[in-house]
């Protein structure tokens, strides 16, 4: 490391001694436990993240900044294909109350598993209002998922089997963070009766602005708990 051999080195700290820069060794114990906690005083007895798992596959949510109430949201589905979407319905006023926000074909294979950052805003600003709002998606989000429960990379994606292309506007969806749930409230047989619902958008990713090129990589692409990578055998069987 530039530092020195080895990581060892980062255990030291950089202090003056009178015009001389001298190197001392770093703290072994937090000095501050609202900033770094010990494993025997954790933040919380079961970590930030939770995996969800039912009917309408896995998922994974960050619960860490969560208030205790919005770690179980129930409430009737609004399904979009897109962030924009929903920012639109959001401008419209037709957001305004229990909801959760399905927004599907955002996965790897759909068009890349681009970063939905402008979805928490807007979700932060109902659930303000009292509204009981979360989100659902196959898309992807990093740190801004910030203090609304949102079960994110869930897989199967819509594009590839995934149930959330058998959600409508209306159906009840349960996202349960303490007992690790992610359900929509149909009996088996009519959710696998639906037809999948996949959006003309599909079509505008796969062809213009050089975008074709990339469909034999996209439909190679593994799912987003496995990674979202892709290997030398799912590529050729693509091509």
């Amino acid at each position: 490391t530039v530092a020195g051999a080895g990581l060892d080195r980062y255990r030291y700290e950089p202090r003056l001694d009178g015009d001389a820069l001298a190197w001392v060794e770093a703290p072994t114990q937090s000095l501050d436990h609202e900033v770094l906690r010990p494993v025997t005083n954790p933040f919380t007895a079961e970590g930030g993240l939770k995996i969800l798992g039912g009917n309408l596959g896995r998922a994974v949510m960050k619960v860490s900044s969560l208030d205790e109430d919005h770690h179980v949201i129930q409430a009737p589905a609004r399904v979009f294909d897109d962030q924009e979407q929903v920012h639109a319905a959001f401008t419209r006023g037709e957001l305004e109350r229990d909801v959760v926000v399905v927004v599907r074909e955002q996965g790897p294979r759909a068009n890349g598993m681009p970063e939905l950052h402008k979805l928490t805003p807007l979700l932060g600003i109902l659930q303000r209002r009292g509204h009981r709002v979360a989100l659902v998606t196959d898309g992807r989000m990093s740190g801004a998922s910030g203090r609304v429960p949102i079960a994110m990379h869930v897989s199967p994606e819509a594009a590839d089997g995934g149930a959330l292309a058998l959600v409508r506007d209306g159906d009840l969806i349960r996202v349960d963070s303490v007992h690790g749930t992610l359900e929509v409230d149909l009996p088996e047989a009519e959710l696998s009766s639906r037809t999948p619902q996949l959006s003309w958008r599909a079509e505008r990713v796969a062809y213009g602005v050089g975008r074709e090129l990339m469909g034999a990589l996209r439909a190679a692409l593994a799912p987003a708990e496995q990674g979202a990578g892709v290997g030398t055998a799912a590529l050729q069987t693509a091509l």
